[in-house]
């Protein structure tokens, strides 16, 4: 049985299901392994993992410990619950649909700068903010428009190309994101050219630990870490960078509970922008395929983000963050109580948990049908759970 267990509760001869760390490069070469020491429990907990799973039953057992199904119950309970107390804002001004095709334009313009501008890092040039400003001009801009069209662009990654889409979906969420919290939008324009520039200090990092296909061994993890504090010193010595763009790239590993690096910084020690980034980072890296790892569906990820904000994140701020991007974003796959398949199109207008799906296959007959929509507002039919789309060998972008 697999349930969930305090680190500090770990005794040599469990059986580690799962480190439950997925917001960071851990120092271990397996995420499920037996314990077999005290030193490698002590290595868990230094390592900022507060909480994790074990497998009862290729172990020693904690008996009073919730099981994962009984824990993650709680989980969509409460998330549930916050997503139907918050309150849907007007319409964007544009709809999905018109905003899409030139969403679509600013994406591939935006990768092709962000690669230039990692490449030249790596040769050592210095930064050119003329070359950034009018991509992250043109990522705001679309947000404004219609944040869904450019965001569910951003789930679209090449996992060879990880580092630079990354960079890209980051800014686009942090952009988003700084709206959602009130700013204005020419600070809302900082925060994202410091998701563009956040992970700037990988290309310092030596190119067979940051392009490794597996676990980094510990020496790699320690300089695998470097590379926050490396892209904050780069950027200190940029003319015409905001500290704001300083503190999204030097802070987004930090931890609300001092966990993180470079600093350890806790709490309020970490800038509002650091601890916005920090959430952001690791939604996009969680939702992301990656070299030696498959991304989770968003849903899964907001609800792993939930979880973790008791202790690694600010937790208004994760509820503010899942609030924004719907517990089933556009492009999300869904089970319907009618027993057929849809993919999320666009947000409720009502409700989040009731947003516009387009039907694509009926379960029950296992056939597709002609796409058409239906809006869940009308309560006419609801959503079960989220889908796989690889369990049903379904593209949900192929249909949007």
């Amino acid at each position: 049985m697999i349930k969930r267990i305090r680190s500090d509760q770990l005794l040599p001869g469990m059986f580690i299901h799962d480190l439950n760390c997925g917001w960071m490069e851990h120092p271990f070469a397996f995420n499920s392994f037996k314990v077999n020491d005290a030193k490698t429990i002590d290595k868990i907990i230094s390592s900022g993992i507060r909480e994790l799973y074990i497998d009862s039953e290729k172990g020693l057992d904690v008996t009073d410990a919730q099981t994962h199904d009984e824990y993650h119950a709680v989980i969509h309970e409460q998330i549930t619950s916050l997503i139907e107390k918050h309150e849907i804002k007007s319409p964007p001004p544009i709809s999905l649909v018109e905003e899409a095709q030139q969403a679509r334009v600013v994406h591939t313009e935006a990768h092709k700068v962000v690669h230039h501008l990692m490449s030249d890092v790596r040769m050592g040039k210095q930064l050119e903010l003329a070359k950034l400003s009018p991509t992250v001009e043109h990522i705001t801009n679309s947000i404004f428009r219609n944040k869904d069209a450019f965001i569910s662009l951003s789930r679209i990654k090449n996992k060879d190309e990880y580092t630079f889409q990354h960079s890209v979906s980051v800014c686009a969420l942090l952009v988003a994101f700084s709206r959602e919290m009130g700013f204005d939008k020419d600070v809302v324009m900082e925060a994202g050219l410091g998701g563009l520039l956040h992970d700037v200090g990988k290309m310092k990092v030596p190119d067979q630990i940051l392009n490794k296909p597996g676990a980094l061994s510990e020496s790699e993890f320690a300089i695998m870490k470097t590379h926050a504090a490396l892209g904050r010193d780069l950027l200190k010595q940029t003319s015409g960078i905001s500290e704001i763009a300083i503190s999204i790239t030097g802070q987004h590993h930090e931890r609300f509970d001092g966990t993180g690096y470079p600093d350890k910084l806790q709490k309020d020690e970490i800038s509002n922008f650091g601890q916005l980034a920090a959430i952001v980072d690791v939604y996009d890296a969680l939702t992301s395929d990656r070299v030696y790892h498959k991304g989770m569906e968003p849903t899964a990820a907001l609800k792993k983000l939930f979880e973790w904000s008791k202790f690694h994140f600010n937790p208004e701020m994760v509820q503010r963050f899942i609030c924004l991007i719907g517990i089933y974003p556009v492009g999300t796959l869904v089970k319907l109580e009618s027993g057929m398949l849809a993919i999320v199109v666009n947000p409720g207008t009502e409700s989040l948990l009731r947003p516009v799906v387009r039907l694509v296959f009926d379960i029950k007959s296992n056939h597709y049908v002609t796409p058409h929509d239906i809006d869940l507002s009308n309560k006419l039919d609801s959503i079960v759970q989220y889908e796989s789309p690889s369990s049903w060998n379904i593209d949900p972008f192929y249909f949007i």
